[in-house]
């Protein structure tokens, strides 16, 4: 079983946590905009067929703010609103479904497959949640992880940053893992977006992300400062070579 992750002091934000966290939404909700939720969990729970109405209009009814304005203004890191809200949708739905998973993977597939990238976003936040709030069935952690390959392979950040939350580090294989990593180092978005990255980095993923600077450097253009996070002993240097 996945222990769930501690609560984070005020005013932080863990690696890659934000939206798919149970406290996500504290104290972020004007009270129309909780009750809304409170409605649509209930009715999810009374008939899982409307989860699909209520996931299409999570962002209308709770709005997109990012939830770590100051750290993260445009919501790719750590999400927005309407993704932590769908990730509790996400997690009424499956108290709803059989606990077997298999329902819930048709859903959750088929709601990523016809959705926008809001919503693809909060299918995977609402994974994490799941993977935070414990043990992930089988068919839905299959399921699951074609969704993440099938995000990791878009060109869109905050699709890409969703990916590789507190799900990702519990069920992808470490080739998958490593290349989303890099992924993002390529894409030029923080590594804070990743959950488990101290934990999963390996001597593989540094030996990628060593090549991966030979090749920047070779192309005359600047490695990233992520880059050191996962192969320390790197220097970085600038686009004429020099040490940084």
């Amino acid at each position: 079983m996945t222990t769930p992750a501690p609560t984070p002091a005020a005013g932080t934000t863990p690696p890659g946590l934000a939206a798919g966290r149970p406290d996500a939404l504290a104290g972020l909700l004007t009270d129309e905009q909780a009750a809304w939720l409170a409605t649509a969990r209930s009715e999810i729970a009374a008939d899982p067929g409307t989860a699909v109405g209520h996931l299409a209009r999570a962002g209308r009814a709770v709005g997109r703010t990012p939830l770590a304005p100051a750290a993260d203004p445009a919501g790719v890191l750590h999400g927005t609103l309407d993704d932590a809200a769908r990730a509790h949708l996400v997690g009424a739905l499956a108290a709803a479904l059989p606990a077997d998973g298999e329902s819930l993977a048709t859903h959750l597939t088929e709601t990523y497959q016809r959705g926008d990238t809001a919503e693809r976003r909060g299918v995977l936040r609402g994974l994490d949640a799941l993977a935070l709030g414990g043990t992930v069935p089988p068919a839905v952690a299959s399921a699951a992880t074609a969704l993440a390959a099938d995000a990791l392979r878009a060109n869109d950040q905050s699709l890409v940053a969703a990916a590789v939350g507190p799900f990702a580090a519990a069920h992808l294989d470490d080739h998958a893992w490593r290349h989303a990593v890099l992924k993002l180092v390529f894409m030029g978005v923080s590594l804070d977006a990743v959950a488990g990255l101290d934990e999963r980095a390996d001597d593989e993923l540094a030996r990628m992300a060593h090549d991966f600077a030979a090749e920047r450097r070779a192309a005359g253009r600047t490695v990233p400062d992520d880059v050191a996070r996962i192969a320390p002993d790197l220097t970085l240097r600038t686009t004429h070579g020099k040490d940084a």
